[in-house]
């Protein structure tokens, strides 16, 4: 699993596993990321790979890729990790390489989803679960749910109940891969 802060998503994970999959490590891009404590608490094994202790991007870039395969996972999901990786990593676990977003996509792609619907004036938003690619929130949608904005929303209150709704949907799209592998062995 990929995080890079209070791992909310991470700890959904952690709370639903059961015989049909298991969290098998965490990495994440920053240090203080409250996800390594909840790994911690879990017993999960942790790699940190900061930006900024590697000399050039492409450098942090293999490394995550390294990091990845380490824990030999059949899943990657990115769950609140704020780091665009590269065509490499997309391109070795294509297919299995996943992302959490908070906007109903292609609606509202980036780091400012949850503010630019409240900018729109759009009525919903919601939650997507979907494959990564060489883009920015633009791979192949998996799953959605909407969350209907409020008039009393501000971004802090709409995207906590979207984070509701991520969790759910995160969760039961990883039980689904996990099922429909199990299929296919």
């Amino acid at each position: 699993m990929l995080a890079s802060g209070t791992g909310s998503l991470f700890q959904a994970l952690l709370d639903a596993q059961d015989s049909s999959f298991t969290v098998v490590g965490l990495v994440t891009d920053q240090p203080e990321a409250q996800a390594i404590g909840r790994a911690a608490i879990a017993g999960i094994n942790i790699a940190v790979l900061q930006l900024s202790d590697f000399e050039t991007r492409d450098a942090w870039n293999r490394a995550l890729s390294d990091a990845i395969d380490y824990f030999t996972p059949d899943l990657v999901v990115s769950a609140g990790f704020m780091r665009v990786v590269n065509a490499d990593v997309v391109s070795r676990f294509a297919g299995r390489l996943i992302n959490t977003h908070p906007a109903l996509l292609p609606a509202f792609p980036g780091a400012h989803a949850v503010r630019d619907a409240l900018a729109a004036g759009v009525s919903t938003t919601g939650s997507t679960v979907h494959f990564i690619d060489a883009g920015v929130d633009t791979g192949e949608v998996i799953a959605q749910r909407s969350v209907e904005i409020l008039n009393s929303d501000d971004e802090d209150t709409l995207h906590e109940r979207i984070k509701v709704v991520e969790r759910e949907l995160l969760v039961q799209v990883v039980k689904d891969f996990a099922q429909k592998k199990a299929v296919a062995q």
